[in-house]
């Protein structure tokens, strides 16, 4: 308001006056000023338009702008101050606030200032009604004397009132006379009076009038009249045409003006030129800008309302503008490459063309545009590309007295930019142009885009001082490309090119060959460059275009794409082997930049292939080791020391470099194999303690990030990592809030509400984060050897902090002092119990938790309890929540077999008087009814390998077979894998743990359903696991690690051996010969897991690592298999935050034991033995292509983890896979088999 100008005070005027007529009858019919007075006061709750008013929009703006910053101020100090008692509500919070701002400063000036202004607005507002009425007086009495129809004036108000806006309304009669006085022919002073009295007249009317096509032509002559006083109030008419009439009607209007200017520059008289400049202060100039200008503004706005309106309407712009835009000298004329045409004009007023974004942003109209383009105007897409490439040939932007030049090339590069966004816009090319042999493509022209980052110096700054933004052409050039990324489309049909490319690279390729430099800004192009980089990777097709190039068929071999030049100079940079680049300060960000460039690509398993012979993992992990060393040495701030020395700001850079690398580290475990590689650098556990800082910071786990954890989850390393951060604990305490106290920043207005399904939805994400951090590997090093609390009592405020806590809490509640200790009991243990059934599914973590906390006792017990007392003595089970999440524990844990095997009992209740037709049991063996039938054996009628395709294989035929097969290998010319395992009857020196004991049971148990066992099979079982155990010693390595995994045995139960032991029938001499041939191939480092563990055939950093080949090679290629050939289902993984890779190692791991029929086990072990190694990888993939819809449901539903552990696989069998697996061994054997056979090889 301190700097009201007269353009301000009509504003306000025509607002007010607005707001005036559109109350007038509510107050011309007060009966007094006082009643009139009330009716204003109270119009927002009387009028429903009130808060539609141009002056009430206006003035709650300025009150915004005013008194906004003093309203936040004061409500954040009552909240602040209200935060440690009661809420007082919202009433005295409003009062408050109000009262204090009507208190400021601030309001003050503000309503002495408005009411200045006010009272200036409505005294002009009162002389222009005097005014206007003088003047309807003379009309009325001229037109008297000329003996017609006298005009009726409608005026607004009586003759007191300031609220009439003089519209002049007229007969058609009267318009015919006013189209006659407006003809050029006529005396001026007859035209100016005829123009006068249009201008009083509704534009509307006008335009919808007979009359209105002759009156056009009038115009449009006159736009050119000399006196510039008179074409400009016909400028002033089509304003407030365009502002106050429907696009129907200022189509014609706009078509008028463009028509008009048209005209004019193809007229004689029009004789400027570019090398001539502009002077914007010449009167006639001046007049050009404002009718191109007031074009400008209606194509802005016109987009907003044309497409309520017929197609033709919007062509009729559209071909006018464009038309207009088109004009041109004749190429042989000789001013012509001179000539200053309109898109100049256009340019100046709109730089950046927003007005061709803004009729190309919908469907609708960018359909016309461009249609029009390709057919009837291509000369106008040739003339922008000659201009653009001329000025991209010069490399030399910095005019001086050539401002117009620069303004019309940053228009053409923005239109360009958005032309090529389109389908139909990139039709257009190629364009063939008058100076140039060869026609421009949209390859060379993004090939100038890419030149124009590193060659273009700044812009002139003299012409663009005024402007805010940055019209740089590098700038620029950098918008539209990060535009053209993120239309994956596009960006595949212009930027996926090796000529692109190439020019990006080509000051990357200069730096690695040592080539001398020529640029304005070498660090900020590097990082432009990397900027465009990693957006390109970031999406599917672009990193397989990086990786691979245009063409990966024809590309030859010598020839490095463009994600290996890029590995190759960011290893430079980290090496500090860039001799231009050092000492500069902005190595740094340099660095950084290409090291995520990097990142997006070693992120997924095809990028992390291509990079791995490169060593970037080691690189980046000597740069962290370094430059933590440096930090250590940085001295301890002293109070009063500034800030800003350069001693702090080194020690913020190095802070800041050492996050970057870390960072970049981490990413290293979005893979399997990328994992194996972080855990070689030694940076694993301060990178997870930078994850959890980061995580800590954050109010939601990105999907990348959960990713991570999941994957860290399944290596032994990796979750003693997460537990040593303190990931664990804040995952643990942030459940317990959850699930028993609720957040402390939420106040108890309202008594919790009773959990319908259940785990509360509340509950959901830290169940699920639970499951996918609970794995064996991770379990058996955080609860290995670990008792159970058992505290004889807990307070209300003891908040478990780890899983052991978790298990204590939640899981085995054998005792009062537990359920007391639980606000929300049934709720609490159902989440526990939950949470138990997913564990159990992993047969290992299963066998631990038996042996430790005897886990089924508890649940029996818990069952024995339940039960309804009657004087006879015990009666029938309590069937509530708790009793059948027991039941159907019990069963799982206590029965194995695959899907049509054995019945696990529903967790619902059924409608009707029998709820729960399951029989509990509190005590073993499990009811009949929870198994199967045995499966029939079907008759041996074909050769084996036809057998197994057509899921026919007897067992005794599959053990001679597969002993010929091996002895034929043992005999062949066959180069073995592995040294030959001896066994010997002497194990009498070893013993099974309590798991092997428990899993023999169970092995057993399971054999004996099947009609595989006889009685006393323990013992021979027990025989074949003690040969094993010792003679696998032979050839294992002395490892000093404070993994519990590593400090004995295979941590886990040998559940390929017991497999083999079933299989011929348990026959331990058998079962050992056969394991002892078997030792030797390559199949056995992969589906026999303890052959490798500690083993001397691995390297010593795999085997400090934990981490089994069979995570780090057949999981990484599952992962990356399964996005080339599901790419649904892997994003479905990646959405849910759990990985392929975990519950692979599960099924392998276990041999698919509870997941398969056992025919189906024996086919998945043969095919891998007679077919190979790599079948262990296709046939997971062809689980997963099994389970697709599954899947996909499952993600949707949020609860993919807990489906793909608890749930058996349904309908599968690996006969009707056989064929897609060989499909995928003719792609992928030989590298899969070479990566397999290289586990040996330290490749770290």
């Amino acid at each position: 308001m301190s700097r009201f100008t007269s353009e301000d005070e009509a504003q306000l005027q025509s607002m007010l006056r607005q707001l005036l007529q559109s109350v007038k009858e509510k107050i011309t019919g007060a009966p007094s000023v006082e009643c009139a007075e009330e009716i204003l006061l109270h119009l927002e709750e009387t009028d429903e338009n009130f808060h539609n008013y141009e002056f009430v929009k206006y003035l709650r703006k300025y009150i915004n702008n005013t008194v906004g910053s003093v309203i936040e101020e004061e409500t954040e100090k009552y909240i602040s101050a209200q935060s440690q008692g009661e809420v007082s509500g919202y009433d005295t919070l409003v009062q408050h606030v109000s009262k204090k701002t009507r208190e400021s400063k601030e309001y003050r000036e503000m309503m002495h200032a408005l009411k200045n202004v006010m009272m200036v607005v409505v005294e002009s507002l009162i002389n222009k009604f005097e005014e206007d009425r003088m003047h309807n007086k003379e009309l009325d009495s001229k037109t008297k004397k000329e003996r017609r129809s006298g005009y009726y004036t409608d005026n607004c108000s009586d003759s007191d009132s300031s609220f009439n806006q003089s519209y002049t309304f007229m007969s058609q009669e009267q318009l015919q006379l006013l189209v006659e006085r407006l003809d050029p022919i006529q005396p001026m002073e007859v035209r100016q009076e005829a123009l006068k009295t249009l201008c009083f007249a509704p534009p509307s009317d006008i335009l919808n009038s007979e009359t209105w096509p002759n009156l056009r032509k009038h115009l449009t002559m006159s736009l050119s009249d000399p006196d510039a006083a008179f074409s400009e109030k016909i400028l002033r008419f089509y304003a407030k045409a365009f502002s106050s009439s429907p696009f129907n009607m200022t189509r014609d209007v706009y078509t008028s003006l463009a028509r008009h200017l048209e005209l004019y520059f193809l007229s004689g008289e029009y004789s400027l030129r570019i090398s001539a400049g502009l002077d914007v202060s010449n009167t006639d100039i001046d007049r050009l800008l404002k009718k191109v200008r007031l074009l400008n503004e209606y194509q802005k706005e016109a987009p907003s309302s044309w497409i309520r309106h017929p197609e033709k309407y919007m062509e009729e712009v559209v071909e006018s503008t464009f038309a207009l835009l088109s004009v041109n000298h004749e190429p042989n004329h000789p001013a012509s490459p001179d000539f200053l045409s309109p898109v100049y004009f256009l340019a100046l007023l709109d730089i950046k063309a927003v007005w061709f974004k803004k009729w190309t942003h919908a469907y609708y109209s960018r359909a016309v545009v461009l249609r029009l383009l390709e057919k009837k105007y291509k000369s106008l897409s040739q003339v922008l590309t000659f201009v653009f490439i001329l000025k991209g040939d010069e490399q030399n932007f910095s005019y001086t007295g050539q401002e117009l030049q620069y303004v019309y090339f940053v228009h053409s590069l923005c239109l360009l930019g958005r032309l090529l966004l389109y389908k139909q816009g990139q039709n257009l090319f190629p364009v063939q142009l008058k100076n140039k042999k060869d026609p421009v493509s949209i390859t060379d022209l993004l090939v100038l885009f890419t030149q124009l980052i590193y060659y273009s110096p700044s812009y002139p700054k003299t012409a663009l001082a005024a402007h805010t933004d940055n019209y740089s052409a590098a700038s620029l050039v950098m918008e539209i490309l990060q535009v053209f990324c993120d239309q994956t489309g596009c960006a595949a049909e212009c930027l996926y090119t090796d000529a692109v490319i190439d020019a990006l690279l080509h000051p990357v390729q200069n730096l690695l060959s040592g080539t001398e430099v020529y640029m304005n800004c070498l660090e900020t192009t590097l990082i432009d460059v990397a900027d465009i980089l990693a957006r390109i990777a970031a999406v599917g097709d672009g990193l397989s275009f990086l990786l691979h190039g245009e063409n990966e068929k024809t590309a030859k071999e010598d020839s490095l794409t463009a994600g290996h030049v890029i590995v190759r100079f960011t290893k430079k940079l980290l090496h500090d082997d860039i001799s231009l680049l050092s000492g500069s300060e902005l190595l740094p960000a340099v660095k950084g930049a290409f090291i995520f460039v990097c990142r997006q690509m070693y992120r997924t398993c095809e990028g992390l292939q291509m990079l791995i012979p490169y060593g970037l993992h080691e690189s980046m992990g000597e740069a962290w080791k370094k430059m933590s060393l440096l930090s250590e040495r940085v001295p301890t701030p002293v109070t009063g020391v500034d800030s800003n020395s350069s001693i702090n700001v080194e020690s913020k850079n190095g802070l800041l470099w050492e996050e970057t690398l870390l960072d970049a580290l981490l990413n290293f475990s979005a893979t399997p194999k990328g994992l194996f590689l972080l855990h070689s650098t030694g940076a694993m556990n301060d990178c997870v303690n930078f994850m959890f800082s980061s995580l800590s910071k954050q109010l939601q786990v990105k999907f990348g990030n959960k990713v991570i954890v999941t994957q860290m989850a399944t290596t032994p390393s990796g979750a003693v990592a997460l537990q040593t951060s303190g990931f664990i604990k804040a995952l643990v305490t942030e459940l317990w809030a959850l699930l028993e106290c609720g957040k402390d920043d939420l106040r108890i207005t309202q008594p919790k509400p009773t959990p319908i399904d259940p785990i509360d939805q509340s509950c959901q994400k830290s169940f699920l984060s639970l499951i996918n951090l609970l794995t064996y590997p991770a379990v058996f090093e955080l609860l290995s050897k670990q008792d159970i609390p058992n505290k004889p009592m807990y307070s209300f405020r003891e908040v478990p902090t780890d899983i052991i806590d978790i298990i204590d809490r939640l899981i085995i509640l054998n005792s009062e002092a537990k359920i007391h200790s639980l606000f929300s009991y049934e709720q609490s243990h159902i989440f526990g119990l939950r949470l138990l059934n997913v564990l159990c599914c992993e047969l290992n973590t299963l066998l631990l938790l038996e042996s430790q906390y005897k886990v089924s006792q508890v649940l029996l017990t818990a069952q024995e309890e339940n039960v309804i007392e009657t004087s006879e003595g015990p009666g029938d089970f309590i069937i509530d929540g708790l009793s059948v999440e027991r039941n159907h524990v019990l069963v799982r844990i206590n029965l194995i077999g695959g899907p049509r095997e054995r019945i696990l009992p529903l967790r619902v209740l059924d409608k009707g008087s029998n709820s729960y037709p399951w029989p509990m049991f509190s005590s073993l063996p499990l009811p009949k009814c929870y198994l199967a039938e045995i499966p029939r054996k079907a008759e041996f009628r074909q050769g084996t390998y036809e057998a197994c395709k057509q899921g026919r294989c007897q067992t005794s035929i599959w053990v001679d077979f597969v002993s010929i097969f091996l002895s034929f290998l043992h005999l062949s010319l066959h180069t073995p894998d592995y040294n030959l395992i001896t066994m010997d009857a002497d194990v009498k020196n070893e013993s099974l743990s309590s798991v092997q004991q428990l899993g023999v049971e169970m092995t057993v148990r399971y054999g004996k359903y099947l009609n595989l066992l006889k009685e006393h099979a323990e013992n021979g079982l027990c025989f074949v696991l003690m040969n094993c155990k010792k003679f696998l010693k032979q050839e294992q390595r002395t490892v000093v690690s404070s993994l519990c995994c590593l400090q004995e045995h295979y941590p886990g139960y040998d559940w390929f051996a017991s497999s083999i032991f079933l299989i011929m029938s348990g026959d331990s001499e058998k079962t050992l010969m056969f394991l002892q041939q078997f030792s030797r191939l390559l199949v056995s480092a992969f589906l026999w897991l303890p052959r490798l563990h500690i083993s001397m055939h691995l390297p010593v950093a795999t085997v400090e690592s934990g981490i089994h080949p069979v995570y780090f090679c057949s999981a990484h290629y599952i992962e990356m298999l399964l996005k080339a050939k599901l790419p649904l289902v892997f994003a479905a993984f990646h959405r849910s935050g759990f990985t392929p890779s975990q519950i692979c190692l599960q099924w392998i791991t276990q041999c698919f034991w509870n997941y398969m029929d056992w025919s189906e086990i024996c086919h998945y072990i043969t095919t891998c033995i007679l077919l190979g190694p790599d079948y262990q990888i296709y046939m997971c993939i062809s689980v997963f292509k099994h389970l697709q819809q599954e899947i996909l449901k499952h993600t949707e539903a949020q609860d993919l983890q807990v489906f793909l552990k608890e749930e058996a696989l349904h309908g599968f069998r690996v006969s009707d896979y056989l064929e897609y697996m060989q499909s995928l061994e003719a792609i992928y054997r030989p590298m899969l088999l070479e990566d397999m056979r290289n586990i040996r090889v330290q490749n770290t």
